[in-house]
């Protein structure tokens, strides 16, 4: 009997652990993730106005009053101001929809209405004919005003985010909602349609910005101005501007950092920070900078390992290596610490992912990560270089495998086609809106379709030659090659 009992556990046991291994990932929990092309579509057609827009998407309505939204670049490579020389006006939002169960149309009542601070955004993105813009919601008083978005948690900050460059429009929409299923954390977006006092603008995603929040959205980050504290920070990876100044920590000091970049400190805010407090930031994050690189990188107690979630780290060297997104560790880069004293990554812009960048062709061939700031330290660590190698593995056998990103593609693609048809009515065909964006000419994409082809094209391929070469990983932290990074251990 006792046999039977042990036999019997044992195999409930068996079951359980079957259901629950797809729910995770070397200890890591895929995570409850939205994705807007799964939640459905209304199955039977919408009777409404002729002349009116009626779309499943949310609508975004953004009444200006005549005003011009600053944040173009003028002749001169400078961004334009507001007639009061403010970086942003203040408009309204009406914001209709929250799903796409049903029809949406301008003439039903909003499920949001605020005042908004707007601008337009990006970098090289602010020339493009079809703006990004950053919003800011507030009340009548000029505060803050924290909305729930589309079902995205309430906040004030996002982006609206116009697909141009990406000829697909859903690199930025996949490869985040990719990234949230296995990180800790990754900005959510919903695809909306916009309409700027009374001219449709076209196909939207609305973007979470990477921030803190409250009551488990975004960064669990907090700040107490008055009582000089926080739990947490973010900084950011950029440009380096001449009239902005760099945090200055370790590796810029040093000048292990690339000349061309800098970086700032996003949270706390300038509003709720003192000197004190950026100081003390400056110092903690140079700490983990020394840590890893010293002679003690890879010790657990003293070098990264013990400021870093390793594991996060692991994830955004995956997800930015498999889709050859050049600016990831350069430009555009966030890392924060957590309230639980963690450093991690959060992805950002692959607009410029899948041999999309502007200046030329981008191989699928061969390793860029590793000379990435922090991570050409990190790959030094034979830890570091075998479990990426077997996370790789893993994750091509489910969130990055071919057959689900195909499927990913195929499905978002299809969600989308209604509003991706509106939008070129507004816009022109493929080929007029950006035919000369990439060099040379001849990678400039004339079709939706073949967008779609060459978008799956390049990550066929990339994941092919990353199955066949990454365990070309473990030269970089191979004894021969690290040797006078190890002297003290010998």
């Amino acid at each position: 009997m006792k046999y039977k009992l042990l036999g019997l556990t044992a195999c409930m046991l068996s079951i359980v652990i079957a259901v629950l291994a797809p729910l995770t990932v070397s200890g890591h929990a895929l995570k409850d993730r939205v994705h807007q092309h799964r939640e459905g579509v209304p199955e039977t057609a919408c009777e409404h106005e002729e002349d009116v827009l009626c779309t499943y998407l949310p609508i975004v309505e953004i009444k200006t009053g005549g005003q011009t939204i600053p944040g173009r670049k003028d002749s001169k490579e400078n961004y334009t101001l507001s007639e009061d020389g403010e970086t942003y006006i203040t408009a309204d939002i009406r914001i209709i929809g929250r799903d796409s169960s049903e029809y949406h149309h301008t003439y039903d009542a909003p499920d949001v209405e605020s005042a908004v601070r707007i601008r337009v955004r990006g970098n090289s993105s602010r020339s493009f004919e079809k703006p990004s813009y950053a919003l800011k919601l507030v009340d009548d008083k000029g505060k803050n005003n924290f909305c729930e978005i589309m079902g995205m948690d309430a906040h004030s900050d996002w982006v609206l985010y116009g697909p141009w460059l990406d000829k697909t429009a859903i690199r930025n929409y996949m490869f985040y909602n990719l990234s949230g299923e296995i990180m800790d954390y990754a900005p959510n977006v919903r695809y909306c349609e916009v309409i700027v006092d009374g001219d449709y603008q076209g196909l939207y995603l609305m973007t979470e910005k990477i921030t803190a929040g409250t009551d488990g959205s975004r960064l669990d980050l907090k700040v107490n101005a008055k009582g000089n504290t926080y739990t947490g920070y973010l900084l950011r990876l950029d440009h380096r501007k001449a009239d902005e100044q760099p945090l200055n920590t370790y590796t810029d000091y040093t000048y292990i950092q690339e000349p061309e970049l800098m970086l700032q400190l996003e949270f706390p805010g300038e509003k709720n920070r003192s000197s004190e407090m950026e100081e003390e930031i400056r110092r903690d994050f140079s700490e983990f900078e020394k840590s890893l690189y010293s002679y003690d990188y890879n010790d657990k107690k003293y070098g990264y390992k013990a400021r870093t979630d390793m594991d996060d780290f692991i994830d955004y060297f995956i997800i930015n290596e498999l889709t050859g997104n050049l600016d990831a560790g350069n430009f555009s880069t966030y890392i924060y610490k957590n309230a639980d004293g963690r450093l991690r990554l959060c992805v950002w812009d692959f607009n410029n992912a899948c041999d999309n960048y502007f200046d030329g062709e981008q191989g699928y061939r061969g390793l860029f990560m590793p000379w990435r700031q922090w991570f050409w330290m990190m790959v030094k660590d034979e830890d570091f270089t075998d479990r990426t190698i077997y996370r790789y593995r893993e994750l091509r056998k489910g969130v990055l495998s071919e057959g689900n990103m195909d499927a990913y593609i195929d499905e978002t693609l299809k969600f989308i086609e209604p509003a991706l048809e509106r939008n070129d009515e507004r816009w022109g065909s493929v080929s007029e809106q950006a035919s000369k964006l990439l060099k040379p000419e001849s990678r400039n994409i004339e079709s939706r379709d073949k967008a779609e082809g060459q978008l799956k094209g390049y990550l066929h391929n990339r994941g092919e030659w990353l199955d066949e070469n990454i365990e070309t990983l473990r030269q970089f932290s191979a004894p021969s090659r690290t040797k006078k990074f190890n002297e003290v251990n010998d």
